[in-house]
């Protein structure tokens, strides 16, 4: 299989992979060694579940049960906007992106269905197959097992264990 062209700019990655295979912890890793860098990242998480940023009985969570469509929760430390969808579909990652200010790298971890390069991350003792074979937009997989000797052509095999081989691969990728 070809590896597919990301249509969304070539400074997103998205990070894909099961449920503890370690995808946190690998963005952990990436954040901190890129922001050392001095190297702008945003990072996109997505959810399937609801999401609770603040207790029901706080100010702001009040505002938005009484039916507003975005509340802005500010301090001198950070702010936060929650959008109610309110029965609207979901925003593509495209949108999302365009809600960010600008970056020199946007992580997303999460929307495996979108047109965007990703590394996948594959842990062997899941003991479940990876996604790289179906989805021609892996264009990296970060295992702690060997790469098959059938790997698809254009496919970039990394170290799952040697989290500085990864990081060497995303910045040769993104440029």
């Amino acid at each position: 299989m070809q590896r597919a062209l990301p249509t969304l700019a070539r400074n997103v990655v998205g990070i894909v992979g099961r449920s503890g295979s370690g995808k946190t912890t690998l963005l952990e890793f990436l954040v901190a060694q890129l922001a050392a860098r001095g190297l702008l990242v945003n990072i996109i998480k997505h959810s399937h579940h609801d999401l609770e940023l603040e207790p029901a009985h706080k100010d702001s969570a009040r505002l938005r049960s009484a039916g507003a469509a975005e509340v802005m929760v500010a301090s001198p430390f950070r702010f936060a906007i929650m959008h109610e969808l309110r029965g609207a579909p979901e925003s593509s990652l495209e949108q999302q992106i365009a809600r960010l200010a600008p970056a020199d790298l946007t992580l997303v971890e999460g929307f495996k269905a979108s047109p965007v390069a990703k590394l996948e991350v594959l842990r062997s003792a899941l003991g479940q197959p990876g996604r790289y074979r179906e989805d021609p937009y892996i264009v990296a997989v970060a295992s702690d097992c060997v790469a098959p000797a059938d790997l698809p052509d254009g496919l970039v095999w990394l170290d799952l264990n040697a989290p500085h081989s990864v990081l060497a691969w995303l910045l040769q990728h993104t440029g």
